[in-house]
């Protein structure tokens, strides 16, 4: 007993280290663009490729992380994942240009698309008591979203005293430790009902998504009407098509579409990329304002994100008890109406105005973050099979990274087409408080068809 104790805690400490920089690394690199882009002498669309290199491959392959590891084992697979991307952190700390650095990104993404879904499979195998599975899970889940909210802070701590490249070189010693604790763990059983790697519908993704993201990062820099522009929005609609006619015809998809037939799982989906588009477009373009409209130092521009991300972590907190009262969809609705009234407050904030009209707009929108994710969860895995549930999450935190990719994307492409800053600035608050009211509506009538 005394051993299965120890055994537990080794996995549950191994898996919420990797997944702090795992998250971190979505929004730590957002302090830094003005350091990277003044080293690396790039501009905005540049920054956006160091960006959205990871969260694109992060989301590209989420959902082919779990069956690797149904078919050669957890514990090898996550193990893989973190090596690749304790290594891949290492070249971005040392990367010589953008091109180096955007390359090690995408190997960083593809680390974490390994590692995360095996470390909730791992977790799953070392709790088989229920009630001790969820404490488990609970402060797994506490890791991420305190290292969603100190990403920014912690970034600028570490730019301050120790350059740029040491956000991503500081990830080395901890992937080593969790590597260490890791190789302490026993190996796990691969599944007894194996299921195959989705190859074609892999491909057809990555090609769909990545011509997406190409497309709209270099829309304004080529011209929308260019030729390359016109060819990647053919590529990205036709593959995008293939794949959901691959999707259609496999036995064992890696994004089952009849998981749409349900309005419930559909509305779910939809708003968990839906708020992280606009979460983490707003913190990209604020990023770029608080930098270079403002020249605020790393430091002034992680202190400026505390009252945003803070309030992700309150959210967090109280939304699993106001999903228990009132069921998911009241939480989610009233999410999505935070959201809208925060960008609306940030409407008027021009270059010159004071902070503090910034901040108060901010705790409402990281509010919403907060309240959306863990009411959304609890709506989507409650329409799947448990035997399903662990397909059902990849499909979530696929679309969770996808919609971070798209918002850094567009968010990123307006600052580029339309001048100056405060007018891009504006034009994207608008949108993203219409998408919000938009994602608002369709949530309210998925619930409801799911409610009768």
């Amino acid at each position: 007993m005394k051993n299965q104790s120890l055994s537990q805690r080794r996995v549950l400490a191994a898996t919420s280290i990797s997944y702090i920089v795992v998250i971190l690394d979505t929004s730590i690199v957002n302090v830094a663009l003005e350091r990277i882009s003044n080293a690396l002498h790039t501009h905005i669309s540049g920054l956006q490729w160091v960006v959205n290199a990871y969260t694109l491959a992060f989301a590209c392959l989420l959902l082919s992380g779990g069956t690797l590891g149904d078919r050669w084992g957890a514990r090898n697979i996550y193990l893989a994942g973190l090596a690749l991307f304790t290594a891949a952190s290492a070249l971005c700390g040392f990367a010589p240009d953008l091109t180096i650095l955007t390359i090690a990104r995408v190997l960083q993404g593809v680390g974490a698309a390994l590692l995360v879904p095996c470390s909730l499979t791992l977790i799953n195998h070392a709790y088989p008591d229920p009630g001790e599975r969820a404490v488990a899970f609970g402060v797994w889940a506490s890791c991420g979203g305190a290292a969603m909210a100190a990403g920014p802070l912690v970034g600028g701590l570490l730019i301050n005293m120790f350059g740029w490249r040491s956000i991503f070189l500081a990830n080395v010693p901890i992937g080593l430790l969790g590597v260490w604790l890791t190789w302490r763990v026993a190996r796990d059983k691969s599944e007894a009902q194996i299921r195959h790697l989705d190859l074609s519908g892999q491909l057809s993704l990555i090609v769909a998504l990545g011509s997406l993201i190409t497309v709209l990062i270099e829309g304004p820099v080529l011209g929308w009407q260019s030729l390359p522009i016109l060819i990647g929005i053919a590529v990205s609609i036709a593959s995008g098509g293939l794949f959901l006619v691959i999707e259609s015809l496999r036995d064992q998809p890696m994004l089952p579409l009849s998981f749409f037939g349900n309005g419930l799982f559909s509305g779910s989906v939809v708003v968990t990329m839906v708020s992280a588009l606009i979460f983490y477009g707003l913190v990209f373009m604020l990023s770029l304002y608080f930098q270079q409209v403002r020249n605020y130092s790393a430091l002034q521009t992680g202190l400026s994100f505390l009252p945003l991300t803070a309030m992700v972590t309150f959210g967090s907190m109280i939304s699993s008890r106001l999903t228990k009262k009132y069921g998911p969809r009241w939480p989610v609705a009233v999410a999505l109406g935070l959201y809208a009234t925060g960008f609306f407050g940030l409407l008027p904030v021009t270059a010159d105005s004071p902070y503090w009209m910034i901040a108060l707009p901010l705790p409402v929108i990281g509010l919403a973050a907060g309240l959306i994710t863990p009411a959304a969860t609890t709506a989507l895995m409650g329409t799947v099979e448990k035997s399903r549930a662990g397909v059902a999450a990849g499909v979530q935190n696929s679309s969770r990274q996808t919609g971070a990719s798209i918002g850094v994307a567009i968010f990123g492409a307006l600052s580029v087409a339309i001048h100056p800053f405060n007018a891009s600035m504006h034009t994207a608050m608008w949108i993203a408080a219409v998408i919000s009211l938009a994602a608002l509506l369709i949530w309210w009538l998925t619930a409801i068809s799911n409610h009768r």
